[in-house]
């Protein structure tokens, strides 16, 4: 999901109204995460029952609006009292839309290593 050229995922935390369309979560963004909607950043938000999801970002000449609902089960959404944002990596945040925790403790762990033998 992150594309060349986005810089990072950001996760609104806790649950957003999802009735907001572009102009309204690209508000919340600016106003409210003081964050800037043209960055080519992704900006996801989950509504109360996480069960749907959007996704904002800007692409060069307009927004972007993607819109996922479960048929079944939740986004095992993170929750933080102390915070409006959480930035992600693409694995964290491809294991959230899988319906996983994004704080997996049972994955491979990343390779750094770079020799063939």
């Amino acid at each position: 999901m992150l594309n060349k050229g986005t810089s990072q995922i950001y996760l609104a935390l806790g649950y957003t109204d999802l009735r907001k369309s572009i102009d309204g979560l690209s508000i919340l963004v600016q106003e409210s995460f003081d964050l800037d909607p043209f960055s080519r950043s992704l900006f996801v938000f989950c509504n109360k029952k996480r069960d749907k999801i959007k996704i904002l970002v800007w692409d060069l000449n307009g927004f972007w609006m993607h819109y996922k609902r479960l048929e079944k089960g939740v986004f095992k959404w993170p929750d933080d009292q102390n915070s409006k944002t959480l930035i992600v990596g693409d694995r964290e945040f491809r294991w959230l839309l899988d319906g996983l925790s994004i704080s997996q403790k049972s994955a491979h762990k990343i390779v750094k290593e770079r020799i063939i033998i």
